[in-house]
Order: C-alpha cells, then structure tokens, then sequence
C-alpha cells in the first residue's frame, strides 16, 4: 500500500476529503422493467434481482434483454454509472451494485437505482462492498420482512474522494485480491470435488471389503494420555491436544512420532463442523478428549482418518447432552480393510 500512500501524501496532503454521495452523483431510480419483460435479444437490460445473483464489481455486458419498445420506456444507465439493488430480504445484500462498464446504454427494473457520478467507476462499486459503507447503509434501512434503502438515504452516506489517479490505484490493488480471490475459491473447488470423488470410492470399497473391527488395525494408546489444568501446564511450543485439535502449547511431551487423534467427546462428535479424526506428528502432549491410536504405515493410518471422517459414527455415540465416543465403541468401529495397495491408492 505505499504508493497509494505516497500518492496521497502527494495529491492530498491535508487527507482525503469525504463528501456526501449526493454531492459527487445522483441517484436515479429505475422503472417498469419486469422479469416477464426479459428476453434474450435487444436492449441490454438489468433486473435489480440479477444484480444479487448474477454481477459482480463490474460488467460490460448483460445476461438478458428487451425490446426495444418496452426500452424506449425506461431509464437508461450509461457507461459508468453504478446499479444498485436497493432491496433484499437481508440486511447485508441491500445496495449490492455492481459497475455498468459496456458500450451502450443498459436498462434497470425498479428496486434499483442507477449511480450517476464522476468518480471512477470500479472504485465506487468497490466502496459499496466497505465496511465503512455496510455499517452507513444500516442506519438507512427500513421495512420488515422486504428491506430496502432510498436514494435519499444513499445520497447522505460519505465516501472518501481522492483524485482520480489514488482511485484507480486503489483500483488495481483491489482488483489484484480480487482475481486472487477467485483463483484460491477455483482451487478451493477443484480439491473439495477431488475431495468428494476419493470419499465416495472410499466408500464404495467398504460396500464390496470385508471390515474388520478398528482395534484390530490400530494399538490404542489412551492409557498414555494425561490431562493438565491450564494452570499447571508450563508454556512451551509442544502442542496440546484436545478432541478437536491444539488447545495450547507447553514444554514437555509424552507422544513422539505419527498418531491418528480421534475426539472422544464433545458436540462436534455430531455436528461434524471440523474433523472428528485427524493426524499428528512429531513431540505432543495429548489430553483425555481424544483417542490415541497407532498404525504400522502411513496408508492404513491416513485411510482410517479418511474413513472415519466419511461415515456417520452416531450409532457408536452415546449421550445427549455430552455426546461421547467411549474406547469400547471405538474399538469395534467397522473399517473395510483392502490390501495395503488399495489403501495406498
């Protein structure tokens, strides 16, 4: 962020002035347009409902169109304004906007409001997404179970104004995370399918293996756990396990070496928000919330992990209010048990 700073430092040596939205645009409502007016050739046009679902900080096209002669009716946003979807069922979505960047003329429904300013265009759109922004927009929001914010009420909220040269920086840093952004969720996807592809033939293995009970794959070390009060552990960087992971960290360890965790206690067991095995490796402490099991290989361990993550374990959970994993119905957990290549594939 320096050079946005040095730009600042260089353009607005006093700060960067903060004026109404009213004072650099005006909002102008949208009209008439409906969803049964929405065709796939013509006029580009914009229902406030697409720019929830279907836009992001910017478009130079649309995903629908009208005639002409319902068009001719309507008010248009040129390039640059901003369209916000002034009303939503939840707080958070009221004036999402998106930047209108495309050649010609667009049309907008009404429950929006074109944006028509001279600041640059991305930059306000990336404005609207601000925390500062958000919290504004909530003292402006009325209505029950349809909320919605006013143009009048858009038009009081600040925005800093810096030149326009600090605005398309800012621009092209926010633009950067953004492509970035999207990148890792792409990444996040791909793995969570790949996830999901090697879950289900994990599966399908123990629909056509024979299983053998866990206690014959694993030697249970529970009886080298130890529990310490938080007030008698002396601080160190040995990580402290408990049935969901680190707790802490302290100086001494009483496991050395690649261990599968299994949390024996706790509402996760059945909510299932995090993974109720997992692996550790190396100096560790681990308390009395979750099992310590031991494999001969890598495969057999990490393909335990996997198994035990995939299937639903309630009915060798007992208790309500305190679900619980106890050793004995550990123990006799199910597991399918391939040959040492199939696990290792």
């Amino acid at each position: 962020m320096s050079h946005i700073d040095d730009l600042i430092a260089k353009h607005c040596p006093d700060g960067v002035e903060h004026l109404p939205l009213g004072k650099v645009g005006e909002f102008i409502r949208g009209n008439g347009l409906q969803k049964k007016d929405l065709v796939d050739e013509g006029i580009p046009a914009i229902h406030y409902g697409q720019i929830h679902t279907r836009y992001g900080v910017w478009t130079d096209h649309t995903v629908s169109f009208t005639s002409a002669e319902i068009g001719r009716k309507l008010r248009h946003a040129r390039h640059g304004d901003l369209l916000i979807a002034t009303t939503s069922e939840d707080d958070e979505a009221v004036a999402k906007a998106t930047a209108w960047l495309g050649d010609t003329s667009v049309v907008l429904s009404s429950d929006a409001y074109i944006y028509r300013h001279s600041l640059d265009p991305r930059y306000v759109s990336y404005f609207f997404q601000s925390k500062h922004f958000q919290d504004e927009k909530r003292r402006h929001i009325s209505g029950t179970k349809v909320r919605r914010i006013s143009g009048i009420s858009l038009a009081k909220i600040s925005i800093p104004v810096p030149p326009l040269e600090v605005q398309r920086a800012i621009v092209e840093v926010l633009d950067t995370f953004s492509k970035l952004e999207a990148e890792l969720e792409a990444e996040l996807e791909a793995r969570k399918q790949q996830y999901e592809h090697y879950r289900a033939e994990l599966l399908a293995i123990g629909e056509d293996t024979m299983s053998v009970p866990l206690e014959t794959l694993a030697r249970n070390l529970d009886s080298r756990r130890k529990p310490v009060t938080r007030d008698a552990r002396t601080p160190g960087d040995v990580p402290y396990y408990g049935a969901s992971g680190v707790v802490d960290y302290v100086s001494e360890h009483i496991f050395d070496g690649d261990y599968l965790l299994v949390s024996e206690d706790g509402a996760n067991l059945l909510a299932r928000s995090t993974p109720i095995a997992f692996s550790i490796s190396g100096k560790t402490w681990v308390n009395n919330h979750a099992h310590v099991l031991e494999f001969d290989t890598y495969a057999e361990r990490r393909f335990v992990e996997l198994y035990l993550n995939s299937i639903d374990l309630s009915t060798y959970i007992s208790g309500a209010a305190q679900p619980k994993l106890n050793k004995a119905n550990l123990n006799r957990i199910l597991i399918p048990n391939p040959s040492l290549s199939n696990k290792e594939r």
